[in-house]
């Protein structure tokens, strides 16, 4: 990734501002700092980097970090970054996390600043998450509006499903070496306007499981299927089979998917192939509930593919946990929000989303909250048009300025 030149606030410690302004961050206040964070949100954009290689993002951040007079810790679990600040006699420790990674998507935007590497792009909003509490980084160097210890956790890896980021951080002793007495996060959405917030106490994003079943078969000609075993045949069979496990094995009160998102077989029309390959993703917000998942899943692969003659290899892959923000991290981000924005434009109890988030791991060690922040009217995540909306750069510097302020308060 080719560095970025940026003027004033990110450019240099020479140039860090100095407020004496001791009010809690709004809007306004960051609304200088919005040029720059479009700036560097869309060199990113156009620099984007998969999970486990965001070395020239990490990079990046380290060194508008340390421009800013954040004592930076680098490789921590991977790519991943911390940038530390105490100020006062503040005894408490805060984390605000952002992810960093993109994803192995061919973008198809238009935009003028589209990704240079093609089958890579930020079909997420990272490069949006990383800026933002950038933004925030600079906004409390310069108003030094806290007594405490802020730590801001840039994190590699979340897309990668297992394996993480989140877990290679933690694995490598990340709260301590860095306590935190509560830990934030937040991920964009689209479909709320822009400058909406959106919370849930409890359990708010779903566990993912990777299933990889391989249907052995006996392969031969399309003319003679009586001397085979198709694999295909009983590949297809699963796919409608597989839904079975919701619709008859699960409590419907309980929220739980099974999506068949691969299937792979043969290369010729008048070859019956000797195996299929297919790779499902599993939600689910309950234990207990992915636990029957799992029975259900392999118990019916094997007997399945058994009555056709075949035989199957079940690789079960567990992925993220359940995402459970905890009650009185969550209310205190609330009135935050509330504050911020207005009553009218936080809603405090979203449905719980289907998608998981590796944020969970943190959640698991340390009290905190992960929040949504309204994205506009974009295309869905992970999608090929889909692109962080700029408007909501100073919405999220802001919140994260404030929430600091309000829990280190002075």
């Amino acid at each position: 990734m080719a560095p970025v030149v940026l003027a004033g606030f990110l450019s240099g410690k020479k140039q860090i501002l100095i407020m004496n302004n001791k009010s809690l961050c709004t809007i306004a206040d960051v609304a200088d700092l919005v040029p720059q964070l479009r700036q560097i949100r869309q060199h990113l954009h156009q620099h984007p980097e998969l999970s486990n290689e965001e070395s020239a993002t990490a990079a990046l951040v380290a060194e508008k970090l340390e421009s800013l007079g954040y004592q930076v810790t680098t490789a921590v679990g991977g790519y991943g970054v911390v940038g530390t600040m105490k100020l006062g006699n503040g005894s408490r420790c805060i984390g605000i996390r952002a992810d960093m990674d993109a994803l192995p998507i061919t973008e198809q935007t238009g935009v003028s600043y589209t990704s240079q590497f093609p089958g890579k792009m930020h079909a997420c909003g990272h490069d949006g998450h990383t800026a933002m509490l950038l933004g925030a980084a600079a906004q409390l160097a310069r108003s030094k509006n806290f007594s405490g210890t802020v730590h801001l956790i840039f994190q590699p890896a979340e897309e990668i499903g297992f394996n993480s980021g989140a877990e290679r951080m933690l694995a490598e002793q990340l709260f301590e070496r860095f306590p935190c007495d509560a830990v934030y996060g937040l991920h964009n959405h689209p479909g709320y306007p822009v400058g909406k917030m959106m919370f849930r106490s409890g359990p708010f994003m779903a566990a993912c499981d990777t299933v990889n079943i391989t249907v052995h078969g006996k392969g031969g000609h399309a003319a003679r299927p009586h001397m085979t075993v198709d694999p295909i045949l009983v590949a297809s069979g699963l796919v409608i089979a597989l839904q079975s496990v919701i619709s008859r094995n699960i409590d419907p009160n309980e929220t739980a998917v099974v999506t068949i998102g691969s299937l792979h077989s043969g290369h010729a029309a008048n070859v019956i192939p000797e195996t299929a390959r297919l790779e499902m993703s599993v939600r689910s917000f309950d234990p207990e509930v992915r636990k029957i998942l799992e029975q259900r899943i392999r118990t019916l692969v094997e007997n399945h593919a058994a009555g056709y003659g075949a035989r199957t290899e079940i690789e079960y892959i567990p992925g993220y946990p359940v995402l459970v923000n905890h009650a009185q991290e969550t209310a205190f981000a609330v009135e935050v929000a509330k504050e911020l924005l207005g009553e009218e434009n936080v809603v405090d109890n979203l449905p719980p989303i289907s998608g998981s988030e590796d944020f969970a791991y943190f959640l698991q060690q340390k009290p905190g909250c992960f929040l949504r922040l309204g994205n506009g009217d974009s295309a869905v995540l992970h999608n090929p048009a889909y692109n962080f909306n700029d408007e909501s750069l100073s919405f999220g510097a802001a919140y994260w300025t404030r929430l600091v302020e309000r829990y280190l308060g002075s």
